[in-house]
């Protein structure tokens, strides 16, 4: 049974060289000894499960290549047809299909620009109400300040008026009778 040659790390090499070393070397010394005859099949039987293992593991990595392959030329064809697509919708040049790409556009910046003005004229709306408010708190304020004064104002000229009756009384003492 041949060896195919394969790329092993460094180690391995080396104790499957020892190995092979080892088995010559046990082949002529296994006629002498029986206990190294037991070792020289040990050695035999080991050697043909490395080499079986090796051998499922180039194939199954043939396997794995050729699949892959397999997947990568399919992409490639799908790339080709994609592209044959594109050069297809890049050829129809429809000039309205153009402007309607435009124009979708330039409503796509009115509805940003109406959200940003309506957040605006939402925030004024509020900014208003709440001046409007203080507005009417103010004229409520103004008119009690000015009913409180007209009653002031009313209770002094009731209050100067009794003290001009009473003055005037001081002047003109009862009234002459004829």
């Amino acid at each position: 049974m041949a060896c195919i040659p394969t790329q092993l790390p460094l180690d391995q090499q080396q104790s499957s060289q020892k190995m092979i070393r080892m088995k010559s070397l046990g082949l002529r010394a296994s006629q002498d000894n029986p206990l190294i005859d037991c070792d020289d099949e040990l050695s035999k039987s080991a050697l043909f499960a490395f080499r079986a293992k090796e051998e499922e593991i180039t194939k199954k990595k043939m396997e794995v290549k050729e699949r892959v392959q397999a997947q990568l030329s399919r992409v490639e064809q799908e790339t080709k047809k994609l592209a044959e697509i594109r050069n297809d919708l890049e050829s129809l040049d429809d000039p309205s299909w153009k402007e309607g790409a435009n124009v979708r556009k330039k409503v796509d910046l009115v509805n940003k620009e109406l959200k940003s003005l309506g957040q605006n004229c939402l925030k004024k709306e509020k900014e208003y109400k709440e001046a409007v408010e203080a507005f009417n708190e103010k004229n409520k304020e103004k008119a009690q300040l000015v009913t409180r004064l007209m009653e002031l104002i009313t209770e002094s000229e009731m209050a100067r008026m009794k003290k001009l009756e009473e003055i005037n009384k001081k002047l003109n003492p009862l009234p002459k009778h004829n």
